[in-house]
């Protein structure tokens, strides 16, 4: 993997909290107090261009989703190439359609880090595309943008990868928007792994009504400092231009607390799972732990499972952690 791409990858937030079953642990929170229709607000009034509260104030549209090609069927679901808008770009990806009439709930996907010169469309989370699409739900995974045959935004890298997280909010929108017979306009969720998972609690922060529930895979640190501190320090490469441009953590704090979305929990509204191994040799457990706290703190209702032994990408299991989020969903959605 290269080190150039991972930091700037991880500009991503996340949030967390559980409860337990058979080969993990896990801290649940579950309150009724919970921010409806963005009752409360805790972003900045004129903030930094590149940080989460002006993400917060875009006006983000999601559009003109087209199947492209059918490039797979199975007994359950039927697999297209698609592209959508999001705003100016042009966004590829996948789309899984079960089979049957529907209405169906919807799931927009969100991959961890791949290299953009190696990566190809719908890479990164087949199993679960699989595994969701033969359980009834709509998916479409999202390539975002300077992926596969997704427009390329040159500015992308150096705005901290925040297009990412408009790709994602857009792909929700072109769901509703499709015309689609199959879709359920009110039931979409979302699922992201690592680098997806970041930016999910992106999502859940600066969008917070734009999708029904949230599943979370071994996701980045909510505060971004962390991420900076593994990825970015001591590597010239990654971390000159980025202090060039908007300082160090210690010369400009306000920056990069600007994104980090745990500094922004109090505007979550959604219902979030989050998954994560002790043996994650990327993304560290406690990152989702004190997440988990500080949502918890905030009152919002998150559960966080811990699998012992579980590594990034997740193994043995995967299977379990796979029915807790399809019973979480169909509960949500």
């Amino acid at each position: 993997m290269s080190k150039k791409w991972v930091l700037v990858s991880l500009t991503f937030a996340i949030l967390t909290s559980g409860c337990s079953e058979a080969g993990s642990t896990a801290l649940k929170s579950k309150t009724s107090n919970a921010p409806e229709n963005n009752e409360v607000s805790v972003f900045e009034d004129n903030p930094n261009p590149v940080s989460l509260a002006a993400l917060n104030k875009l006006d983000i549209s999601g559009s003109n989703l087209v199947l492209k090609n059918m490039v797979g069927t199975t007994s359950t679901y039927t697999k297209y190439e698609i592209t959508y808008q999001a705003n100016e770009f042009e966004i590829s990806g996948i789309l899984n359609i079960p089979i049957g009439d529907g209405p169906f709930p919807a799931l927009v996907l969100g991959h961890g880090y791949i290299d953009p010169a190696i990566y190809t469309t719908g890479r990164g989370l087949k199993r679960e595309q699989d595994y969701l699409a033969s359980n009834g739900f709509i998916v479409l995974h999202t390539d975002y943008r300077n992926h596969a045959g997704s427009d390329d935004d040159p500015n992308n890298t150096l705005n901290m990868r925040l297009g990412y997280t408009v790709d994602v909010i857009a792909a929700a929108k072109a769901l509703r928007n499709s015309g689609l017979a199959q879709v359920d306009q009110k039931r979409i969720g979302y699922l992201g792994r690592s680098m997806g998972g970041g930016i999910g609690y992106n999502v859940a922060t600066v969008a917070p009504n734009e999708f029904d529930a949230l599943v979370l895979y071994a996701p980045v640190s909510a505060n971004y400092v962390d991420n900076f501190n593994k990825w970015g320090r001591d590597n010239p490469e990654i971390e000159n231009p980025i202090v060039e441009k908007f300082g160090s953590p210690e010369d400009a704090p306000d920056f990069w607390k600007g994104i980090s979305a745990e500094n922004y929990f109090a505007n979550i509204s959604d219902p979030i799972m989050i998954h994560h191994g002790t043996n994650d040799e990327s993304c560290k457990v406690e990152w989702s732990q004190r997440a988990a706290a500080q949502m918890k703190a905030a009152g919002k209702e998150v559960t966080l499972h811990v699998y012992e032994g579980e590594a990034h990408a997740f193994g043995p299991m995967w299977e379990l952690s796979m029915q807790r989020s399809v019973e979480f969903l169909q509960a949500n959605l």
